[in-house]
């Protein structure tokens, strides 16, 4: 489904990514990991177009992603979350999630301003699709809360929610578990595993807790500054001496 290939960007003197080159198979769970600084939502920013590449190639089911614009990604089938919650916090948990589906409508401003029968049908379907989405997620009864205010669990599934009503092919889950209890995080697991299959998804996680990764990917790729130093089974990777030596420093 994906396949990068020589992919560079650079801040300055600072080199962010350096000729990184991984692919993801349809279906396939693949596990992002690296120390802090390591450039793993850099990567995530240039496939979804948040940052131009140096050089390098970002190939999706045959596209060229560096030739789409930002706001064509969703119609694409790619839908992410971040590290850093993205919410509207004013607006009502349906209404952050009937966000992730506005590239499905296709009302235009003149009727949607009219309300004509047609948007209001529209709206209708779209509405029905997030209220399955939110009992899925067993976030109904939040549905007319504002987002602020809300436990982080919670806001990270609604943020997880929308990702999902674009209607993804690939989704892209940067430090989905950041910040969750012990308990929130094996929940969280069972619940994107559930998902995977229902939705029929092919994921790449960015993550730091190595229990979440190593449990549920199917392949981990290891980045440190800015370079691919691992890619295998979680299992090959957690032995890899170059990974530990990362992580945990030569001494250790």
């Amino acid at each position: 489904m994906l396949d990068i290939s020589g992919l560079t960007i650079r801040f300055g003197g600072i080199t962010a990514l350096d000729d990184v080159g991984f692919t993801v198979d349809t279906g396939e769970m693949v596990g992002l990991i690296g120390p802090n600084g390591a450039g793993k939502t850099t990567l995530f920013n240039c496939l979804t177009r948040r940052c131009v590449p140096t050089s390098g190639t970002l190939d999706y089911l045959g596209t060229d992603l560096l030739t789409v614009r930002p706001d064509r990604m969703a119609r694409l089938g790619i839908a992410r979350t971040f590290q850093n919650l993205g919410l509207f916090t004013r607006m009502s948990v349906r209404d952050n999630v009937l966000v992730g589906a506005h590239h499905r409508a296709r009302a235009g401003f003149l009727g949607a301003g009219l309300f004509l029968p047609a948007v209001r049908s529209e709206e209708r379907r779209l509405r029905a699709q997030v209220d399955g989405l939110l009992e899925r997620l067993e976030l109904r009864e939040v549905a007319e809360h504002p987002a602020a205010g809300l436990p982080f669990g919670t806001l990270k599934r609604i943020e997880l929610a929308r990702a999902l009503a674009a209607g993804p092919r690939l989704l892209l889950l940067d430090e989905p578990v950041n910040g969750l209890s012990h308990g929130e995080v094996g929940a969280f697991a069972d619940l994107l595993a559930g998902l995977r299959v229902d939705f029929d998804l092919t994921v790449l996680v960015v993550e730091h807790h190595m229990g979440f990764v190593m449990g549920i990917c199917d392949r981990v790729v290891c980045l440190e500054f800015g370079r691919v130093i691992a890619d295998g089974a979680p299992e090959a990777v957690q032995r890899d001496p170059a990974v530990i030596e990362a992580y945990l420093g030569t001494a250790a």
